[in-house]
């Protein structure tokens, strides 16, 4: 007997499931990850039976939502990575990673609160975080990168980020790229900048999301 293969979903059925995660993406990203499911499913056009078919919790709706933002910024670590100056590639992430989270509220709350709590999104967290670390010490080894910040600063970064609002996308880019040329300017080496401190008060943040 011969194993079955997976059959392929229905026209209608991919219908549905665009539909629903249209609805989810707009959503979360206009109004973050507390929207009820019968919101989704009214703004998708459709009943919660049928969402909940095709997405049996929100965090599997989540994770499939923002699964695009999570190529994002593994691509976004990588470009960083491989940059041949280190502190160009810190720049960059800044510069991208600040964008990418001004565009979606919703996946910046998914990345800080550890939200959906399912072992892809960990390890996609976790992944994303330990490039950061290692590209920041690249940074700090070419002199070029203060030698207090420590990880839990990005965090405090992206909290902050999150509370730039503006009626318009693009205005709410514009100010993102503004911020984020501040915090590029504070993370900069200089010869005021004090020596590495041990610990912090920043040092519960990043234990709080899962880092």
């Amino acid at each position: 007997m011969t194993d079955r293969l997976p059959h392929p979903l229905r026209s209608d059925a991919r219908e549905n499931r665009d539909r629903i995660l249209d609805a989810a993406r707009a959503l979360f990203a206009t109004e973050g990850l507390n929207v009820p499911m019968r919101e989704i499913a009214r703004h998708a056009g459709i009943g919660p039976a049928t969402l909940y078919r095709r997405f049996p919790t929100k965090q599997t709706l989540v994770a499939e939502a923002f699964a695009a933002e999570v190529r994002a910024c593994h691509a976004i670590v990588e470009e960083g990575l491989a940059e041949p100056d280190p502190w160009h590639g810190f720049c960059l992430l800044i510069e991208k990673t600040c964008e990418l989270h001004a565009r979606n509220r919703g996946f910046t709350e998914a990345f800080l609160a550890a939200f959906p709590d399912t072992t892809n999104t960990a390890m996609d967290r976790a992944y994303v975080l330990r490039s950061i670390a290692e590209l920041a010490d690249r940074a700090k080894g070419a002199g070029r990168l203060r030698a207090d910040f420590v990880l839990d600063d990005l965090i405090i970064m992206l909290m902050a980020n999150r509370g730039i609002h503006a009626t318009a996308t693009a205005t709410q880019v514009a100010a993102s790229r503004r911020f984020a040329a501040f915090m590029i300017q504070a993370f900069q080496a200089s010869p005021g900048t004090p020596a590495a401190a041990a610990g912090g008060p920043a040092g519960a943040v990043s234990r709080s999301v899962g880092a």
